[in-house]
């Protein structure tokens, strides 16, 4: 039985989860094998899923739970948390 990690992460970016960063993290988390869930306020959304990610209305500020279980889990906790923390890439 594989083991689940998670960590923390803070929306950083002015815009929050909107379309573009929830597209962002789905691209990064389909290079995973692991299963990746992103979890606000009680509300869970599958990393890959761009539509649930959204449905987390996670804005700046929102603290964020990554949840990763599989054989790479540790490398897709570090990648993602890394994106969310430097904003999606974006400039604000």
């Amino acid at each position: 039985m594989t083991e689940t990690l998670t960590k923390s992460a803070t929306i950083c970016n002015t815009r929050g989860l909107h379309a573009r960063a929830s597209a962002a993290l789905a691209r990064e988390a389909l290079k995973f094998d692991s299963k990746i869930i992103v979890s606000h306020e009680g509300e869970k959304a599958s990393a890959i899923a761009v539509m649930d990610l959204l449905m987390l209305t996670a804005y700046k500020g929102c603290v964020v739970e990554v949840s990763a279980e599989g054989k790479d889990a540790d490398q897709a906790i570090v990648a993602i948390v890394d994106l969310i923390e430097n904003r999606f890439g974006e400039d604000d």
